[in-house]
């Protein structure tokens, strides 16, 4: 606790100005999150609408993988867990383990859009690509959103790692962690609803 309020201190991060500013910063971006929940709804809607317009083409259950959407699953659900491991470290002050941990959930997020772009591939390279069906455009407009929003939190997490290395534990650092902390949850959730709404009933 004196190592990280150590830290702060020298970077002038204890101040009540400098908390408030955080506070700020962080009611901002639940809103940025609210409007993207909202985006994601609207493509649920969609998604739930087209479900069922293939055009007598293929359907989900020819298409879908159980076992890559569950593998899929399993590399975001831990890649959360791991980024509540660096969020503890932040808050004990410990550089090492924060880089550590963030490391260690871009490399399962990094995973994650692998075997996503391996699946859009080859789904494409079967003739099921975005234009085939309304079903297909709905799928590829959804989860590619999704996947999109992971690649940018990768790109979010390099940045971060280079700043704790750089400027060490400051509020602002770790301000900036916890609001990807926040993004990075709210992915998970999105994902479980992707996997729940799209994947499974898909191939049922």
């Amino acid at each position: 606790m004196n190592t990280r309020a150590g830290t702060m201190a020298a970077h002038g991060g204890g101040g009540s100005e400098a908390a408030e500013i955080h506070e700020q910063r962080s009611l901002g971006f639940w809103l940025y999150l609210m409007s993207d929940a909202v985006i994601f709804a609207l493509l649920f809607m969609t998604y739930g609408v087209m479900a069922g317009n293939t055009d007598g083409g293929p359907t989900g259950k020819s298409l879908f993988s159980l076992s890559n959407a569950a593998y899929e699953t399993t590399l975001l659900l831990v890649s959360s867990t791991t980024f509540g491991f660096a969020s503890l470290a932040a808050r004990e002050g410990n550089r090492g383990a924060v880089l550590g941990w963030l490391a260690l959930t871009f490399v399962l997020g990094a995973g994650f859009v692998f075997l996503e772009v391996r699946e859009f591939l080859g789904m494409i390279g079967a003739g099921a690509g975005p234009d085939r069906s309304g079903f297909l455009s709905a799928f590829f407009t959804l989860v590619g959103t999704h996947g999109v929003h992971v690649s940018t939190g990768l790109v979010w997490i390099l940045i971060m790692m280079g700043q704790v290395m750089v400027k060490g534990l400051s509020l602002p650092v770790t301000s900036r962690l916890f609001r990807l902390g926040l993004f990075w949850h709210f992915l998970d959730i999105a994902w479980v609803g992707i996997f729940s709404v799209v994947y499974l009933p898909g191939l049922m």
